[in-house]
């Protein structure tokens, strides 16, 4: 593994605006005791499901979930359940417990959202929850026409590779891998659709710097309060999902908290950040 010096001599140079994502170090102890919280927020959004309801209802369009590391389709249920209450069409990746990209996941990830592009003759809105949402990334940039939307949970798609805590079991399953800067450029970059990123600086297991979307008309980061691994069941990061999800890709825009929600959505700070460091 290159040391952080060599890092930052390899670096494409757009990342000297953003130093934040040459520093390595994961969240704090303080922030992984504070995953514990996520059956509260699982308990939290069963509290919250009649607020939830008031959404305005789903078109029927198709929408794939991605696990993230180690997990299954059984980490994403619940918000599967939801979305198919919301008037969706979920899918989960029915490929077991994800062990990382090696082996072909990538490649049949891609396989199922073009099936379901084909069985449905619509574009399909991708979710990924942490790797899952790298995935969904990568996958709509190898299939734009057939992506409608992209909408990662604290997956960590920019910043240093050793910037979260499970680094160390990604590579006990997948094999020590040196850092490539020019890898990290092309993940850096977002899909030719619109894309959210949903993160908290409060995530224990992902730093949150590597969870944003850099600048463009089409990209977004969205500020929630949650843990990682309750990510995925927040009641907050869903009504977000699906208020994303209900947007017309063609007249696409940013997401705007309504005036009593101003509270718990704080994505304006992530922009605010960015100019700080330009």
């Amino acid at each position: 593994m290159p040391s952080i010096e060599a890092y930052r001599r390899e670096a494409p140079k757009n990342m000297s605006s953003a130093p934040h994502t040459l520093n390595p170090r994961p969240p704090s102890p303080w922030l992984m005791l504070l995953e514990a919280r996520a059956p509260w927020e699982y308990a939290a959004a069963w509290a919250a499901m009649p607020w939830l309801k008031r959404g305005a209802q789903g078109d029927g369009h198709p929408v794939v979930v991605l696990p993230g590391f180690q997990a299954s389709d059984l980490s994403t249920a619940p918000m599967r359940r939801f979305l198919q209450a919301r008037g969706y069409t979920p899918y989960g990746w029915g490929l077991g417990t994800n062990r990382g990209p090696g082996g072909g996941a990538l490649e049949a990830c891609q396989a199922l959202v073009q099936r379901v592009a084909n069985r449905h003759g619509k574009a399909v809105s991708l979710v990924g929850w942490s790797l899952g949402g790298v995935y969904a990334r990568e996958i709509a940039k190898r299939l734009e026409a057939q992506t409608r939307c992209v909408i990662t949970l604290g997956s960590p798609f920019t910043g240093h590779p050793r910037a979260n805590h499970a680094v160390r079991a990604y590579e006990r399953v997948n094999g020590p891998r040196a850092h490539d800067p020019e890898r990290s450029a092309r993940m850096r970059q977002a899909p030719g659709v619109p894309t959210t990123s949903i993160y908290s600086r409060t995530d224990g297991i992902v730093d949150w710097r590597c969870s944003l979307n850099e600048a463009a008309p089409h990209t977004e980061n969205i500020e929630v309060a949650a843990s990682h691994i309750g990510m995925g069941v927040n009641p907050l990061v869903l009504y977000v999902i699906a208020d994303r999800l209900r947007q017309d890709p063609k007249a696409w825009q940013r997401f705007d908290a309504k005036a009593a929600h101003r509270l718990f959505f704080r994505g304006e700070q992530a922009r605010q950040f960015r100019e700080a460091q330009a």
